[in-house]
């Protein structure tokens, strides 16, 4: 019987086998999918991010960021990382740095898809494989999350998440994040030729259309060639009852999540990662879902405190006047995001 199992090879997956490995524990990781696999998001790290990864030997290729930019039709506002860089880095090289990672601890992957489990007195049983615990992390739509009924009733207001690579030089080096009315499209530098562009908001609509919204980039683009393939991802947010049920543990977005305002994704992933290895480590997993939410509660906190401002008809327009008349407060709380 092994220490633990993952279900789920991307980044939160990865980045927890390696914590529980370099914690002394015996670890194995189910993933169906070869290759890096890419996926829909904003791909800033915030520099705590960056540090986090340092810890477990992860040190990705990409582009330093000095951190973020607020734009609207009239107003811009910037904030600076005041605790080091961080880094905009393709999902695709941030997947591949954590997998020659785990391949250097010697972690196995097992090519299956977990479609179920079953637990029994001293552990859990999945994919033929008999392990103290099972940790899902499986994503948004988490399905070992499903099968434990731990999930709340859908969100009231919905925002998906389209994203797209464009081969141009980046013109600046921060996050830039343009505001319109129901959406933000949020411009990464990933390389010293290439920029992610995600466009997060509610309703439907292609790539192209979404990104109309938004005249100013829109004509910054122009000419640009496309990079990549149009990704998508959502309903983003996922409410979930706890993160512990008896053997199995949550962690990353599988675990709950808000949404990808902050850009605290990978970060808060990273650091779930290590409290659940720690916990396990140290024969304390029934503390897993206190860690869980102390580890999460300041990104939580920020976040569901600009999406509540972002849904209210009154306040949204006046964010990014906020940032820029108050750039002392933006830069404060950018730098609470980049160290939580």
């Amino acid at each position: 019987m092994i220490d633990v199992l993952i279900v789920g090879g991307g980044p939160a997956g990865l980045a927890t086998a390696i914590s529980c490995a370099q914690a002394g524990l015996s670890v194995t990781v189910a993933e169906p999918r070869t290759g890096p696999v890419d996926k829909a998001c904003g791909e800033g790290l915030m520099p705590a991010a960056v540090r986090r990864l340092a810890a477990i030997g992860v040190r990705p290729a990409g582009h330093p960021l000095r951190g973020v930019r607020y734009l609207d039709s009239r107003h811009r506002a910037d904030a600076l990382f005041r605790h080091g860089p961080g880094l905009g880095v393709r999902r695709t090289a941030l997947h591949a740095a954590l997998a020659d990672r785990a391949a250097q601890l010697a972690i196995p992957v097992l090519p299956v898809r977990v479609t179920g489990f079953t637990q029994h007195h001293g552990g859990v049983t999945a994919a033929g494989v008999d392990a103290r615990y099972l940790v899902a992390a499986d994503g948004l739509h988490s399905g070992i999350r499903r099968a434990c009924a731990l999930d709340r009733p859908p969100a009231r207001h919905v925002r998906f998440g389209l994203r797209r690579h464009y081969r141009t030089p980046p013109w600046t080096d921060l996050v830039e994040v343009y505001w319109a009315p129901g959406s933000e499209a949020y411009v990464t530098p990933v390389a010293d030729d290439m920029i992610g562009v995600a466009v997060l908001g509610g309703g439907r609509g292609d790539f192209s259309s979404r990104l109309a919204a938004f005249p100013a980039l829109s004509e910054r683009l122009a000419g640009a060639a496309p990079a990549s393939d149009v990704r998508g991802a959502g309903p983003l947010r996922q409410d979930v009852r706890r993160r512990a049920a008896d053997t199995i543990l949550l962690v990353g977005d599988a675990s709950g999540y808000l949404d990808a305002l902050t850009g605290e994704g990978i970060g808060a992933a990273l650091a779930q990662a290590a409290a659940l290895a720690d916990c396990v480590a140290s024969g304390r997993a029934a503390d897993y879902e206190r860690d869980w939410r102390r580890v999460s509660r300041k990104s939580l906190l920020l976040t569901s405190g600009l999406l509540w401002a972002r849904h209210q008809p009154l306040l949204a327009p006046r964010i990014v006047p906020a940032a820029a008349r108050l750039p002392w407060v933006f830069t404060a709380i950018v730098n609470q995001v980049g160290q939580a």
